[in-house]
């Protein structure tokens, strides 16, 4: 027993001391250093294989557009407009963000007790009826189970029904409508 604690702590020294090895390769060869000159500030996919990147160089701001045989350089920005716009789009983000948490804190059931014969009182849930939230998803039906059989293995991850539900239910979410 002892023998294996020892053997596992020199395994994981050993690999500590691998990636530990390689992290210093990759600092020297400049590979995932976080403090670089070049910051991506944005990047946006145009097609399969296009991309449009906002760069900022030192204190220049460039658009690049990139495929897999060419970048080219599109446009040079000033870096206090980006710097605008990057805040505009963080302060969107978190107003809709803050939005999503009150239209699902609004949707939340709610407790209602009501007197039953026995003294007992009884807990039912009562949803709220709210309009829904411009741009919010609703939320899908879960698929219902049924089980077919009612052997050993009905329900388990050996059942061929379960399986059969599932790989219907993945057809139903990736067929293009």
């Amino acid at each position: 027993m002892t023998w294996m604690i020892i053997r596992l702590i020199l395994t994981l020294a050993f690999v500590a001391g691998v990636l530990w090895f390689a992290a210093r390769v990759a600092k020297k060869r400049g590979l995932g250093g976080g403090s670089s000159l070049i910051e991506v500030v944005a990047r946006q996919r145009m097609g399969r294989s296009s991309t449009v990147a906002v760069l900022r160089v030192a204190d220049r701001v460039l658009v690049v557009g990139t495929t897999e045989e060419h970048v080219t350089l599109l446009a040079e920005m000033d870096g206090e407009v980006v710097e605008e716009m990057l805040a505009e789009a963080e302060e969107e983000r978190i107003a809709q963000s803050a939005a999503r948490r009150a239209a699902l804190t609004a949707r939340r059931p709610v407790a209602v007790l009501e007197a039953s014969d026995d003294d007992a009182p009884t807990t039912q849930i009562a949803l709220p009826r709210l309009p829904g939230v411009p741009g919010a998803r609703r939320p899908r039906k879960a698929p219902s189970v049924t089980r077919h059989g009612s052997g050993l293995v009905a329900g388990s991850v050996f059942d061929r029904a379960a399986w059969t539900q599932v790989v219907e239910g993945l057809r139903e979410k990736t067929v293009r409508r």
